[in-house]
C-alpha cells in the first residue's frame, strides 16, 4: 500500500515536472531562439545551428530524453491506478502510453547525434551537412517531434479508462479526452492542432499531477 501510494506521487511528480518542461519548450523555442530569415542561406542556417549547439543540444535532453524518463514514471503510475477497475482498456492505454515513451526519447537522441554531426561535416561540406540535416528533421517530427498521435491516443484511452472506473474528476477526464484528440488530429500536418495538443496537455499534466498527488490513497480499490 505505502508502495502504491509513492508511486502515485511521483507520478504526480512526474506530470507536473513534465509540464515545466512543455512550458520551458515554448519559451525557448518561441520567444528565446533568435532563426534565421525564412530566406536564409545555406551558410546562415548553419551558422544558427553552429552558434546554439550546446543550447539545442541541452534543450534535446531535457525536452525529449528527460520528458520519455519522467513520462515513464507516470505511464506506470496511471496504470497501477486504472488497473483495478478498467483492467484491459488500462493495459491498451500504457502500451500506447510506453510506446510514445520510446518515440520521445529516441528523437532527442537523433536530433543531437544529427546536430552533431551536421556541424563536423558543415566545416568542409555546408550543402551536404543541411541535406543531412533536413533528413534529420523529417525524422524526429516523424517519431515525436510534430506527429502527437500516439501520445494523444495514450492520453484519450486512460481517459475512458479512468471515466469507466471513476479514478479521475469528470473536469479532468474532459480535459484529457480533448487533449487526446487534438494529438490524433496531428496525423493532420496543421501546426494548430501540435500547438493546441502541447498547450491543453500543459495544463492537463498541472492538473492531473496535483490530482494524483493529493489523491494518492486512493490509488488502490
Amino acid at each position: 500500500m505505502a508502495a502504491l501510494k509513492n508511486v502515485q506521487k511521483l507520478g504526480g511528480i512526474s506530470a507536473i515536472l513534465e509540464a515545466i518542461i512543455y512550458g520551458i519548450a515554448f519559451i525557448i523555442y518561441g520567444a528565446v531562439l533568435v532563426y534565421p530569415p525564412s530566406d536564409a542561406n545555406t551558410i546562415q542556417e548553419l551558422k544558427f545551428l553552429s552558434d546554439n549547439q550546446t543550447i539545442l543540444m541541452i534543450l534535446n535532453l531535457i525536452v525529449y530524453v528527460l520528458f520519455g524518463v519522467l513520462l515513464s514514471v507516470l505511464v506506470l503510475a496511471i496504470h497501477e491506478r486504472l488497473k483495478n477497475t478498467s483492467h484491459v482498456l488500462s493495459k491498451i492505454a500504457s502500451v500506447f502510453g510506453l510506446i510514445w515513451v520510446g518515440l520521445v526519447i529516441a528523437s532527442g537522441m537523433i536530433a543531437n547525434i544529427g546536430l552533431d554531426s551536421v556541424i563536423r561535416i558543415g566545416a568542409k561540406e555546408p550543402e551536404q551537412a543541411m541535406l543531412i540535416w533536413k533528413s534529420v528533421e523529417i525524422v524526429t517530427e516523424g517519431l515525436g517531434g510534430g506527429n502527437e498521435i500516439v501520445g494523444g491516443v495514450w492520453v484519450l484511452l486512460l481517459s475512458i479508462a479512468a471515466l469507466k472506473g471513476k479514478s479521475f474528476s469528470k473536469p479532468l477526464v474532459f480535459l484529457g479526452c480533448i487533449v487526446g484528440s487534438a494529438g490524433i488530429l496531428t496525423i493532420y500536418p496543421a501546426d494548430i492542432f501540435t500547438e493546441i495538443f502541447g498547450l491543453s496537455q500543459i495544463i492537463w499534466f498541472i492538473w492531473l499531477g496535483i490530482f494524483m498527488l493529493r489523491n494518492s490513497q486512493k490509488s488502490v480499490h
